[in-house]
C-alpha cells in the first residue's frame, strides 16, 4: 500500500451492482484448499485445555485478544485451521457474538456528554436537554452532571425523577442516566449504567465509593482502577444489566497519564471502553464568542499534576479534536497496536450554549440546594457561552441491530462507532472483506481472524451531505485518509508509551465534486502480519502535516488558534478501527 493522492475508486450508488459484479468476477479468490497450520503461540493460546496461568506472555496476551474476538474456545466452529474456511464472526469484548459479516442495520447518532441544573457549573432542566438533542437529530443522549459532594447528597436521586420524565414525554429518545466522574488523580469521565429499578443506587454508590471529589485523601490511581472494577461486578451481580466507563478531554490538562490510561483499560474492558476522540466546549473557539481555545484547551501544561512527556502541542485541539486521536502514530494508536479495543466518542459537554437565551432561575443557591432553579428568558442570547447544543454540532454514530438501551450500549462496547462535526456526512460505512467483494463483510469494531495470505479488501461507503447543517450551509466532502498501523499483541515494554511509529496514512482520495452515495475500495494485500485500520474525511478548509511528521501524515488536521479557531470553517468526520489478525 502506498500513500497516494489521486482520484478516488468511487462509483455513484446506481453503478454500485456493476462494480461488485466485476469484483465477483475477478481472478483472486482470496482461498485454496491447502491447511493451514496455526503458529504455535496462537496453537497454545487457543487450546482451552492449558490454563491460562501456564501460559507465556506472548501466549496469554493472544489468547486475551483472540478471546476479546469471541474466538478462544470455538476454533473448530470458526475453521481457522482451514485456509478455505469462511471468515469468522466478529465478537463483542463483552462476548455478544454477531453473525459474521452481519451488516448494520441503523446507525444511532447520540451524545454521552451532558449538564444540567443538577451540576455546579450548569443551567438546563433535564427537558431542555432531552428536546434539543432530539430536535438537532439524536437518538440517544446521557446526562452527565458532575460527580460532587452536592450531587451525592441531592443531584443523583433528584435528577432521576426528571429523567424519567423526558423518557415518558420523548419515547423515541434514549435518555440515560450517569455522572461525571472526577476519575481518582486524573481528568473526568463519562459512567452511565442500563436504565432500570438500580439505576440510581448503583450510580450513587459509584460515587460515594470512587468519585475523586467526595474521596479526597484516597484519590490515588489505584481508586480509579477499582472503581472500574466494581461497576463491572454490578453487571456481574445482574443491578444493572450493563455500565460504560469514556475518558473526557484526556489531553486537557495533561493528566491522564498513558499507564492510567491502560490500567483502567485492563481493569475492565466490558467498562472501560474509550475517551473523546473530541471534545465538547466546540463553539469556545468562536473568535466573536467566548474567544477561547476548542474544547477550552486553552492552558499552558502548567498543571503540576501533568505527564511531564507529554509536548506542549498536547495542550491545544488540532481539527477540534483530541491531540491523542488527531496524531497519526499518537497515543491512540499506540493503544490500538496493542489489538485492544480502545474506541472514540465526540460530544457536546453542553453547559452553557452559545446564542441560548437562557439564565438560571431567581433564588439559586447550589450549594444549599444541590441544584439550580429552573432557568429563564434572559433578554437576549448568550454570546460569550463556548457550548453547542447536543446533536448541533458533533455526533457519536452508533451501529445497532434495534433501537434499545441495551443495543446502544453494546454498540459502543464493540467500537461500532463513526464520529462527525457539523454532519460533514450523512453516513458512514466501512467494511473488511475478502478481495473481490465477497462474502461477509466486517463492519466497525471488529475483530477478524483469518488464516494468513487470505487476500482482503477494505470498502468505505460514504453518503454525501445535501442538506444544510446548523449553520445553514451544505458541508462539502473533499478528502479521506486511510491509516494503518501494525499490530503487537504482546504490547509495549513501556505503559506509558504514546507513540506508534508503524502507524501512517497510506491512502488518500480526493473526494471534491462528488455526490450521492460512493465507495472508496481499498486492497489490503494478502494477509500476513496483525494490523488495524481506520479512516478520517475532512472538508480540507485547514490542513497542514501531522504532529509526528509528513511522512506519516502529509496533511492532517492543523493545530487550533486559542482565540481564532471557527469550529464550523474546520469539519472531520473519525471512524473506529477495524483489527485483522492472521491465525
Amino acid at each position: 500500500m502506498t500513500g497516494t493522492h489521486g482520484s478516488p475508486h468511487a462509483h455513484p450508488h446506481a453503478h454500485d451492482e456493476h462494480h461488485a459484479q466485476d469484483h465477483a468476477h475477478g481472478q483472486d479468490h482470496g482461498h485454496t484448499h491447502a491447511e493451514t497450520v496455526l503458529d504455535e503461540t496462537t496453537a497454545v493460546a487457543v487450546d482451552t485445555s492449558v490454563p491460562d496461568r501456564e501460559l507465556s506472555p506472548a501466549q496469554l496476551s493472544r489468547r486475551t485478544m483472540l478471546r476479546a474476538a469471541g474466538i478462544v474456545g470455538a476454533v473448530g466452529a470458526a475453521g481457522l485451521g482451514t485456509a478455505g474456511a469462511a471468515l469468522p464472526a466478529a465478537a463483542a469484548p463483552g462476548g455478544a457474538s454477531r453473525s459474521p459479516g452481519q451488516p448494520v442495520r441503523r446507525w444511532l447518532a447520540g451524545d454521552h456528554h451532558i449538564h444540567t441544573q443538577y451540576s455546579s457549573d450548569g443551567l438546563y432542566t433535564v427537558a431542555d436537554q432531552a428536546q434539543h438533542g432530539r430536535a438537532y437529530g439524536l437518538d440517544w443522549l446521557v446526562i452527565t452532571d458532575h460527580g460532587s459532594n452536592e450531587h451525592v447528597r441531592v443531584g443523583v436521586e433528584k435528577v432521576n425523577p426528571d429523567i424519567v420524565a423526558a423518557r415518558e414525554d420523548l419515547p423515541g429518545t434514549l435518555i440515560f442516566q450517569g455522572l461525571e466522574w472526577n476519575i481518582p488523580s486524573a481528568e473526568h469521565g463519562t459512567v452511565f449504567v442500563t436504565p432500570g429499578p438500580d439505576e440510581v443506587a448503583v450510580l450513587k454508590q459509584f460515587e460515594q465509593g470512587y468519585d475523586g471529589r467526595a474521596n479526597p485523601t484516597t484519590a490515588d490511581e489505584a481508586l480509579a482502577v477499582a472503581g472500574v472494577q466494581w461497576l463491572g461486578q454490578q453487571v456481574d451481580a445482574r443491578r444493572v444489566e450493563s455500565a460504560l466507563f469514556f475518558a473526557n478531554h484526556p489531553a486537557r490538562q495533561g493528566i491522564d497519564s498513558p499507564h492510567e490510561i491502560r490500567a483502567w483499560r485492563d481493569a475492565d474492558p466490558r467498562v472501560a471502553v474509550g475517551f473523546e476522540g473530541a471534545p465538547g466546549h466546540q463553539a469556545a473557539g468562536l473568535p466573536d464568542g467566548a474567544a477561547s481555545g476548542r474544547g477550552y484547551y486553552d492552558n499552558a501544561g502548567t498543571n503540576p499534576a501533568r505527564f511531564v512527556p507529554y509536548p506542549p502541542e498536547s495542550y491545544r485541539t488540532w481539527g477540534g479534536f483530541d491531540w491523542m486521536t488527531a496524531t497519526v502514530g499518537g497515543l491512540w494508536d499506540s493503544l490500538l497496536a496493542e489489538g485492544k479495543p480502545w474506541w472514540i466518542t465526540v460530544n457536546s459537554d453542553s453547559h452553557s450554549n452559545y446564542l441560548a437565551t437562557s439564565t438560571r432561575g431567581p433564588g439559586s443557591d447550589f450549594a444549599r440546594d444541590g441544584f439550580y432553579q429552573d432557568p429563564v428568558y434572559s433578554g437576549g442570547p448568550n454570546l460569550t457561552a463556548g457550548d453547542f447544543w447536543p446533536g448541533q454540532y458533533g455526533r457519536t454514530n452508533v451501529g445497532v441491530d434495534r433501537a434499545g438501551y441495551g443495543q446502544v450500549m453494546q454498540g459502543l462496547r464493540d467500537g461500532r462507532v463513526w464520529v462527525d462535526h457539523g454532519r460533514l456526512v450523512k453516513g458512514v460505512e466501512m467494511v473488511v472483506r475478502r478481495a473481490g467483494g465477497r462474502g461477509p463483510a466486517f463492519p466497525l469494531g471488529s475483530q477478524v481472524v483469518v488464516p494468513r495470505g487470505t487476500r482482503l479488501e477494505l470498502s468505505i461507503r460514504l453518503t454525501l451531505q445535501d442538506l444544510p447543517n446548523w449553520a445553514d450551509f451544505v458541508p462539502v466532502l473533499n478528502r479521506v485518509d486511510l491509516v494503518q498501523g501494525s499490530i503487537d499483541v504482546a504490547g509495549p515494554a513501556d505503559r506509558d508509551t504514546f507513540l506508534a511509529p508503524d502507524t501512517k496514512v497510506v491512502r488518500s482520495w480526493d473526494t471534491s465534486g462528488t455526490t450521492g452515495t460512493i465507495e472508496l475500495v481499498q486492497p489490503l494485500g494478502a494477509v500476513e502480519a496483525p494490523f488495524y485500520v481506520r479512516a478520517r474525511g475532512t472538508d480540507a478548509n485547514r490542513s497542514q502535516p501531522g504532529y509526528l511528521g509528513a511522512a506519516l501524515d502529509p496533511e492532517g488536521p492543523a493545530i487550533d488558534v486559542v482565540g481564532d479557531a471557527d469550529p464550523w470553517l474546520d469539519l472531520w468526520f473519525y471512524t473506529n478501527p477495524i483489527f485483522v489478525l492472521p491465525a
